[in-house]
């Protein structure tokens, strides 16, 4: 573990602690072990060595650990449950003699990976801030920099914290960035050709969403409890008002795309039933239309023994002339009660698709003499609304 100490003019301090991860001391650990039974019947030195070497180096962060125990004995509670922790947590105290105080622990993203969530372990009062980390670059990027001249010209460590947590929010804009633009891919696929597989691509869309989001929450929280926790000390500070701003950016942001995302879906949801109800309304049409042929079909391979004008040689033609005609019969009468819609008939979808500036010549398959009567009568309707009174109605109304 690696303890460093920071002090600002302004008097307040920020502690550094670099702790050794936990996953390499058990990666370091399992191996020893399964060769301890072997290393204790060979007499194999260097695994003794090894084991030895390991002990040594556990006892060295628990001596380190139990420095910096007594050296802020108000924070080894905190110390201890943060060594193991992996999870959000947010805690709110006040001691006596100490004051208002604010721990726990925040995940944070270091890159655009969405598996790449660190730890950020912290405790802050008034004029002291402890940060401990198990990723190396976490330090390193808010060590970076403008970011320590930031640092200077604060009065109290909740101040800096801010500026740090407004630093590791770059990664989450990044990471709104490249989300804003794969969900601008997904709304132009599904405008240009609103295929079928479109639809887990927006359930993934969601998803990462909902990643950012678990990601926000805590952040909002933590925001919440440093009003509670210190809200004089930072009612006026410019780092406070700017990670305000800055949070309400990122709020609005992810109430937009989760909006666009419902409307997404929603749309899917109409196309698919249009589509469903489109393809049932064909088979239907469909097999209304094949009745006839079905049923003389049905009559004609019959097992009778008589069956009429079987043996002329015109019965099969005039059959087939006979349910030719019923066939077209019943479409027209489908055509005429309008059940056919647009889906055997395209002419009123290409009327609804046209642009109503276009003259009426392009949007009707009438004749020219049949467009001019239409066009005389309109305007006659119009003049005789537009005409002027006689001289009897004058008359009367005078």
């Amino acid at each position: 573990m690696i303890h460093r100490m920071l002090r600002y003019p302004a008097g307040w301090e920020w502690h550094v602690v670099q702790q050794a991860r936990p996953q390499l001391l058990e990666q370091k650990s399992l191996p020893s072990r399964k060769s301890a039974a072997k290393s204790e019947q060979s007499g194999d030195f260097s695994t003794k060595k090894r084991l030895q070497a390991l002990s040594e180096e556990q006892e060295r962060l628990e001596s380190e650990i139990l420095d910096l125990k007594r050296q802020f004995p108000e924070c080894a509670g905190w110390v201890d449950d943060c060594r193991d922790r992996r999870t959000n947590h947010i805690s709110v105290d006040n001691l006596p003699g100490i004051g208002s105080l604010l721990c726990g622990t925040l995940m944070v993203q270091v890159t655009e990976d969405q598996t790449d969530i660190q730890p950020l372990h912290f405790w802050m009062m008034g004029k002291r801030l402890i940060t401990m980390h198990e990723d190396m670059r976490l330090p390193l990027r808010l060590q970076s920099g403008t970011h320590s001249a930031k640092y200077e010209e604060c009065e109290l460590a909740p101040e800096a914290f801010f500026i740090m947590l407004g630093v590791l929010l770059e990664t989450f804009h990044a990471g709104l960035d490249g989300f804003e633009q794969r969900l601008g891919e997904l709304e132009r696929a599904m405008r240009e050709r609103n295929r079928t597989g479109l639809l887990d691509v927006i359930f993934d869309r969601r998803y990462d969403l909902l990643h950012w989001n678990h990601l926000f929450i805590p952040i909002r929280e933590l925001y919440g409890a440093a009003k509670e926790s210190f809200p004089a000390e930072l009612a006026e500070k410019d780092a406070f008002i700017r990670i305000t701003h800055k949070l309400d950016r990122i709020d609005t942001l992810l109430k937009h795309y989760a909006m666009e995302i419902d409307t997404l879906i929603s749309m899917d949801d109409a196309i698919s039933s249009f589509r469903g109800n489109d393809i049932m309304k064909t088979l239907t049409i469909f097999t209304v239309l094949f009745l006839p042929a079905t049923v003389a079909g049905t009559l004609m391979g019959s097992n009778f023994e008589w069956l009429p004008f079987a043996d002329l040689p015109w019965a099969f033609p005039a059959m087939i002339t006979g349910v030719a005609v019923i066939t077209v019969c019943i479409y027209l009468w489908l055509w005429r009660k309008g059940w056919t819609g647009d889906l055997l008939n395209k002419q009123g979808a290409d009327a609804l698709t046209t642009d109503p500036s276009e003259p009426i010549a392009g949007r009707s398959g009438r004749s020219g003499k049949h467009r001019k009567k239409l066009v005389n009568k309109h305007t006659e309707a119009s003049l005789q609304t537009d005409r002027p009174l006689t001289r009897s109605r004058k008359n009367r109304m005078s």
